[in-house]
């Protein structure tokens, strides 16, 4: 068995939606390689929730691994025992472990090799000896470089390239319909310009404080621009007190979305404004331009390919890694300053208007626009 000739293979990505989406032009580079693989997706249940979206995906197998901060606590090994029983009952060619730098893929490679997987890839900083056939000395954090390449990178080392490097989904045509019938109730159109705003995130240290989402809101409320805001159920208490303290028009859809219409949306949308979070990826791959306050956690996942501004104040604990600021004051984002962000959602908004969203495709091959703090 070589890489050649895996036709049943198992890729592993195990975090969260965002970190699917950006594994995308990947696994899309080991169909174009091999249209006759079977790719089965194993990743959260965060990550599984945009499956149906993933033309590439043959199969989906949710897993909440206990090596990782969000799965809930374990009363013992089972569950782990039964799907290395269950890798082994699947016949797996291969296996390819996907990961950020700040992550070990040993724990997924010994289940793998205990499933008997002939071929196991991952990015490794240490030896992992006989857990994995084929391994890349990681290169990060010494060479930076975004997660979509670090991931069309792996695959390429055993044969698998693409030439289209887009992030991939699919939006369906019901979404659409629902979505442009949202928008009229609402009153959105082409003749007012519009953008959406997603100011909750899963990390704290991802979130830019409520209260200068708010003088953002207003400032561009007053200059005519309508705001939308987007989240989860769970976010509307958040999105509500933004909104109060705008104390200007605007609308919301929290909680009133499934993920498809949220594709749609931002497939709609003029530009999306929001902190670095899933959304952001999904309105890089539906080619929709994004402000993105970014949390100096890493510079590995900034918008794919389409036009975007990367606000961040540059601090000295930059590049932490954490989902809580270690230092207590949340200085990369609490002092970008309003103005920042509404000038830069003024300088992309021209890039898209509502006469040409008819989009329902792939991503834009736009150029990027330089990450520099505000």
């Amino acid at each position: 068995m070589d890489w050649s000739t895996a036709q049943n293979i198992l890729c592993v990505r195990l975090d969260s939606l965002g970190d699917v989406l950006m594994t995308t032009p990947a696994l899309a580079a080991i169909k174009a390689t091999r249209p006759d693989s079977k790719l089965t997706l194993m990743t959260s249940a965060s990550g599984a929730a945009l499956a149906p979206q993933l033309a590439m995906v043959d199969d989906v197998w949710v897993y909440d691994a206990p090596w990782l901060k969000a799965t809930a606590p374990r009363q013992n090994s089972q569950p782990e025992q039964a799907v290395i029983e269950e890798l082994r009952s699947r016949q797996f060619d291969a296996a390819i472990i996907f990961t950020v730098y700040s992550q070990n893929p040993l724990p997924t490679a010994f289940m793998a090799y205990m499933a008997d997987i002939p071929l196991r890839l991952a990015y490794c900083r240490e030896n992992p000896y006989q857990l994995l056939t084929n391994t890349i000395r990681d290169p990060e954090p010494e060479l930076t470089r975004h997660e979509v390449q670090r991931q069309l990178d792996l695959v390429a080392s055993v044969g698998y390239r693409t030439v289209d490097e887009r992030l991939q989904m699919t939006v369906p045509r019901s979404a659409h319909q629902r979505v442009s019938s949202l928008l009229e109730n609402l009153g959105l159109s082409s003749v007012k310009p519009w953008i959406v705003v997603h100011p909750g995130a899963s990390a704290p240290s991802r979130r830019y404080p409520p209260e200068l989402f708010a003088e953002v809101g207003r400032s561009l409320a007053n200059q005519g621009i309508a705001v939308v805001f987007t989240g989860t159920a769970d976010e509307g208490e958040l999105v509500e007190s933004i909104r109060n303290q705008m104390a200007t028009p605007s609308h919301s859809l929290v909680g009133l979305l499934t993920l498809a219409e949220l594709s749609a949306l931002l497939a709609a949308a003029p530009l999306l404004l929001s902190n670095n979070t899933g959304p952001v990826h999904i309105a890089a791959a539906v080619g929709t331009p994004v402000v993105d306050l970014y949390a100096l956690t890493n510079l590995q996942h900034t918008p794919w390919q389409v036009p975007h501004r990367v606000l961040f104040h540059d601090v000295p604990c930059r590049l932490c890694y954490r989902s809580i600021c270690p230092e207590g004051h949340h200085n990369c984002l609490r002092l970008v300053e309003p103005a920042a962000v509404v000038a830069a959602v003024l300088d992309l908004l021209p890039l898209r208007t509502l006469p040409n969203k008819s989009f329902l495709g792939a991503s834009s091959t736009l150029a990027l626009a330089e990450v520099q703090p505000a």
